[in-house]
């Protein structure tokens, strides 16, 4: 009797290593890719659509401008400066800003403050004035906006 030869069925396994070489490849592109992509989000700011202050004619209002070019100027009155109608002569730098300041709030510390920044300025310009003014002592500071 002859031995009867068995047929061998082919083995249908699939061979997955050069899928999870692919997957892993492109798990690192991602995560390579992905801060990047954080980073270039253009931002569209929000008009501010506000209310006006109520004004406590009691207490002295010191507003801070910041130009386009980067100068600080300040200015001390009882009204909110939101047109720069007075403007000091001469531009200050930080630490002139942060000295004046604090001589004003040592001698009136319910002076309210505001930061009248123009809108093509730094974001950096304004926040050192911000900064500045953190140093002088002042608790709070307000951003005088405009309207859409």
């Amino acid at each position: 009797m002859v031995p009867r030869r068995q047929k061998r069925k082919p083995v249908a396994e699939m061979n997955v290593v050069p899928y999870i070489d692919v997957m892993l490849v492109l798990l690192v592109i991602f995560m390579v890719t992905a801060p990047m992509l954080n980073q270039g989000v253009k931002v569209d700011l929000p008009k501010v659509d506000s209310q006006a202050l109520p004004q406590d004619n009691n207490k002295q209002i010191l507003t801070v401008s910041v130009k386009a070019d980067g100068t600080y100027y300040w200015n001390v009155g009882s009204e909110v400066d939101t047109d720069q109608k007075a403007k000091s002569a001469t531009a200050v730098s930080l630490s002139q800003l942060s000295q004046q300041v604090g001589a004003i709030m040592r001698q009136r510390p319910d002076t309210q403050v505001f930061i009248r920044g123009d809108k093509a300025a730094n974001y950096g310009v304004v926040a050192g004035a911000m900064g500045a003014l953190q140093q002088a002592g002042v608790p709070n500071v307000g951003l005088i906006t405009e309207a859409p």
